[in-house]
């Protein structure tokens, strides 16, 4: 996911991205089920926003058309192991010769120096190495758990888009591009800011706390008489209102519960405290009352209900799209806003080969050598009906 991720990213802002894919399409093309209009849910939702071409990478005239592209490219994004791109001839050091702008964005499992460099590397790998299954969970002594979304994956590639975005400001002060490198494993551990600080400032491995935060108490997810809410009392501030809200004024005398280091050393027993008053009402009572004394709070929404709630609708991060063949399709949108450049999600993940004409009509190609490429399968072009 980290290079459809920062080349979705990119093309929400405003840049032409264009997707390559080999003859066969993309893996997720057949991450399935579920499947929409027998497109791939998985794929549509990652491509947004691009074009796509296909090419076959083993054809020497393949090899031709995707470096005449990258030759007035402004960035390649490239996700492949150590070693592919230099075997194809595509290395950062043969494309700058031509191209001195181009931004070469490389996404790896573990970065492309030290001893892992050559490693294979997925989310779940990422996760484990980088100390986040170790805090993950209920608690201590249980079977490790992942984060479910592959935040490793999803990181990389945020990572990547900001890293492309810096390099981009260096190319229009100095005309030089250069090289982007991150990886999986660096988006997991920068994951750990809090964990890696209590880790340097006294030796010991923090430990799983379900959602509990490892700093401020209470700050974390109740149980309510019809499901969960999560509450940020964490200050002394709050702390106060809350304990008002709540009907629990004693609480504010108890020596246990003084202050936010006191509450943090006595957790369990705040927490079996709270939970006692929270699960008396609904968590949409809770949530009135709270709102009303201007407590940070929330429910504990499953993903149809994130999808229906108001703010992100509002924010425009659920968007409709129109697909030629799975019809009218929901996505999420984008998450930065810009005042002057806004960003948009208009157009729908790419059939493969969809936009090889076009695209290489623009690098100069002309009608009959490209029916020659089709024909000799060197790339894939999607017939003009749906």
């Amino acid at each position: 996911m980290a290079g459809p991720v920062c080349g979705m990213m990119l093309a929400d802002m405003g840049a032409d991205v264009i997707k390559v894919e080999k003859p066969t399409g993309d893996d997720s093309r057949r991450f399935v089920p579920p499947e929409i209009g027998g497109e791939a849910a998985a794929y549509m939702m990652m491509n947004r926003n691009k074009r796509g071409i296909a090419l076959n990478l083993k054809d020497p005239e393949a090899l031709e058309v995707l470096r005449r592209l990258l030759a007035e490219a402004d960035v390649v994004i490239e996700n492949y192991r150590k070693g592919t791109m230099e075997k194809l001839g595509l290395s950062y050091e043969e494309l700058a010769k031509v191209n001195p702008r181009l931004i070469y964005c490389e996404i790896s499992g573990f970065g492309r120096t030290g001893p892992y460099a050559d490693r294979r590397g997925f989310d779940l790998i990422a996760q484990g190495m980088a100390g986040l299954m170790s805090i993950t969970g209920e608690a201590p002594g249980r079977p490790p758990v992942k984060v479910a979304a592959p935040i490793s994956d999803i990181n990389a590639g945020i990572l990547a888009a900001m890293g492309v975005s810096a390099a981009y400001a260096n190319v229009l002060q100095t005309g030089l591009g250069q090289k982007v490198d991150t990886s999986l494993f660096e988006a997991a551990i920068v994951q750990t800011y809090w964990q890696s600080a209590i880790a340097f400032a006294t030796g010991k491995k923090p430990e799983p706390l379900g959602s509990a935060h490892p700093l401020n108490a209470p700050y974390q997810a109740f149980q309510t008489s019809d499901g969960w809410i999560n509450v940020g009392a964490a200050n002394q501030s709050n702390w106060e209102r809350f304990l008002g809200v709540i009907g629990a004024p004693e609480l504010n005398d108890d020596a246990r519960f003084a202050s936010n280091a006191d509450r943090i050393r006595n957790l369990p027993a705040l927490v079996e405290i709270l939970n006692g008053y929270l699960s008396q009402e609904t968590t949409e009572t809770w949530l009135d009352r709270m709102e009303k004394a201007a407590l940070p709070a929330g429910p504990v929404n499953d993903i149809l209900q994130m999808h229906a709630d108001p703010q992100a609708r509002a924010r425009d991060m659920i968007v409709e799209l129109d697909h030629p063949t799975a019809g009218r399709i929901e996505t999420l949108g984008q998450p930065v806003k810009f005042s002057r450049t806004p960003g948009s999600v208009e157009r729908a993940s790419p059939r493969l080969g969809e936009h090889t004409r076009e695209v290489l009509s623009e690098l100069g190609f002309d009608s009959a050598k490209i029916d020659a490429l089709i024909q000799s399968k060197a790339v894939v072009a999607a017939t003009t009906s749906c």
